[in-house]
């Protein structure tokens, strides 16, 4: 496995923990969709509902600053491809919810310091 898959990988771990810390519940992971790609994070989030919030996690991780925050990577394309994603997802699984919501983690990784976690909930209207 090459690094960035490798740097990617550990993003997940650290932000699949990052949740289950919060008290949510992973429910997928790196599901994928031939055409349309992966959902790096599903998970449910307790809430002031019955049943929760279903959330789709965009996962992205950077070693550093040097391309900009691991933020800045999620795009409005890719965006609209999560929705589509989230939308495939929810057909293929019979998990009811009573909302649903696209999230976005950035991980910052650090040689000699813990990672830095960006949790931005709701990234699309």
């Amino acid at each position: 496995m090459d690094r960035r898959r490798t740097t990617g990988a550990l993003g997940e771990e650290i932000a699949a923990a990052h949740l289950e810390r919060l008290g949510w519940r992973v429910v997928d992971r790196n599901w994928r969709s031939g055409r349309l790609g992966e959902l790096d994070v599903v998970a449910l989030q307790p809430g002031p509902g019955r049943l929760g919030t279903l959330v789709f996690c965009e996962v992205k991780t950077r070693r550093g600053l040097g391309y900009g925050d691991p933020l800045e990577a999620i795009t409005y394309v890719k965006l609209g491809r999560l929705q589509a994603l989230a939308g495939q997802w929810l057909a293929a699984h019979e998990l009811r919810c009573d909302r649903v919501r696209i999230d976005a983690i950035g991980v910052l990784l650090h040689d000699d310091a813990a990672p830095v976690i960006s949790h931005l909930q709701g990234v699309t209207s």
